[in-house]
């Protein structure tokens, strides 16, 4: 129980800096879809770049995050010289990249249909430099168990970024997406800033050999990562260069501003991880048994799945209230979010589902799933995006998450396996799907459609909070 206790107050906690902090960066996207017309395709460019970011950001991080946890948990391990290491290998990829573009900027412009705004290209460049720095100490803070720091300095980045996008677009009447970038600069300057005191306190030693080490177990994660992240953005990425519709901009604004509503499962994704992932590691480590060990993995993915699976039904059934969140214009992409939402779930449970091999340092496998699902994801976007638009790139990522999930199961129980709740799960799946199902079916809308929609969502709460109360009450027994 009291391993559960610390994954709910972690949870909590991290939640904060993840949850609330997101919820406010969110809030953006009205600001902007209410200001920048669908026609200019400036949310279009928007999305195109920050999926950029992202791709780059896993690409120059290298995996050293898992790394980190699993090399700095070891018995004889010194985490001072564990960062460092890591640090210095993700600086010396950062200081090529930043070489790279800006030597060949124009080039890089010209080829990302960027020619006329070069400067989208530099800023972008250098928001992924300052993010990419960030990353590993937001990660040591994580493993020093150092909360309120990371949660202080999450915090301050969203409240000055959103301050300063309301300035600008709310209160001086600005429309154009040069002005996200700039003041997103800004902001990640100034959290960066705020990491130089740890750098003085910390014991600086490079190990070159304890660097091979670490770059064996990372090299997976980082395909593993790649794959992974491409599920998310290379939709967003392929879309300008796959279709061939005039207004292709447009409609990734469409695409890009709707499905941020569906984004509620990556938050809860991302604050689970944040506060599950050292608990592994470190629950790995322990005198516990392996069949605690493995009884607590599998409670923690049968409870991920139940709350998921209430966040998806509750999205579903305040739709019509949340599509309001994006401007009039925007909201025919709506459509789209039962599907992504439906694809979050199971890139988390993609995600609990990986531990059977990092625990193991078996991350190739975690690779290989990867590539399948990213693959299939990449395949199917450049097939069916000329005919299907958009939409193809919901079910794309559908695909490419099922595929890479299924395969985890199935090889994790052969080659190390841990004894999932099936019934329960497949029992809550199946009762998520019929609610999904009448929501959908209502013949009529409006304010009666919303009461039965609640209605409905208590058909599925009201079990799980029973159960929930029965687990809790077994467990403090």
């Amino acid at each position: 129980m009291p391993n559960f206790k610390g994954l709910m107050k972690d949870t909590a906690i991290y939640g904060v800096s993840s949850i609330v902090g997101r919820f406010l960066n969110y809030l953006l996207t009205p600001l902007w879809t209410y200001n920048m017309p669908k026609e200019s395709g400036d949310f279009g460019v928007l999305t195109n770049m920050y999926s950029w970011t992202a791709l780059l950001l896993v690409i120059m991080t290298f995996g050293m995050e898992t790394t980190l946890f699993r090399f700095a948990n070891r018995k004889d391990a010194d985490p001072d010289t564990v960062f460092t290491t890591a640090f210095v290998w993700v600086g010396t990829l950062v200081a090529v990249f930043a070489a790279l573009v800006g030597g060949f900027l124009s080039q890089i412009s010209e080829a990302l249909h960027y020619h006329d705004h070069p400067e989208f290209v530099a800023m972008m460049a250098g928001i992924t430099v300052l993010d990419v720095l960030q990353a590993l100490p937001f990660c040591y803070l994580r493993f020093q168990k150092r909360a309120i720091k990371f949660v202080s300095l999450k915090l301050l980045f969203i409240v000055v970024n959103c301050a300063l996008n309301l300035l600008f677009f709310a209160y001086l009447d600005k429309s154009d997406v040069f002005y996200v970038f700039a003041i997103n600069l800004a902001c990640t300057g100034i959290i960066t800033f705020f990491f130089v005191p740890d750098f003085f306190r910390i014991k600086w030693h490079f190990d070159g050999a304890l660097l091979r080490r670490m770059l064996g177990y990372s090299w997976p994660i980082l395909v593993l990562g790649i794959a992974g992240i491409l599920n998310q953005s290379a939709d967003k990425i392929l879309f300008p260069l796959v279709c061939d519709a005039a207004d292709a901009d447009a409609q990734l604004s469409e695409y890009g501003a709707c499905v941020k509503i569906a984004m509620i499962m990556a938050l809860i994704t991302q604050a689970f991880r944040y506060a599950y992932e050292p608990i592994v590691f470190a629950k790995n480590n322990s005198s516990e048994s392996v069949s605690d060990k493995v009884g607590y993995y599998a409670e923690a993915m049968k409870w991920f799945i139940v709350f998921t699976l209430a966040a998806f039904l509750a999205v579903i059934a305040f739709i019509d209230i949340l599509q309001y969140f994006v401007d009039v214009e925007y909201r025919v992409g709506i459509k789209a979010v039962p599907v992504v939402m439906a694809a979050e779930i199971m890139m988390g449970i993609y995600f609990n589902l990986s531990f059977w091999y990092k625990l193991i340092d078996k991350t190739i496998w975690g690779a290989w799933f990867s590539i399948a699902g990213c693959a299939v994801m990449i395949v199917s976007n450049v097939v069916f995006i000329p005919q299907f638009g958009y939409m193809a790139c919901a079910w794309s990522g559908f695909a490419g998450y099922a595929v890479c999930m299924l395969f985890s199961y199935f090889v994790g129980q052969r080659v190390n396996p841990i004894p999932y709740d099936l019934k329960s799960i497949g029992g809550y799946a199946l009762l998520a799907v019929a609610v999904f199902a009448a929501m959908q079916w209502l013949p009529f809308d409006g304010w009666a459609a919303l009461a039965v929609k609640v209605g409905l969502l208590l058909v599925y709460l009201i079990p799980v909070a029973l159960s929930l109360r029965k687990f809790l009450v077994k467990k403090i027994k």
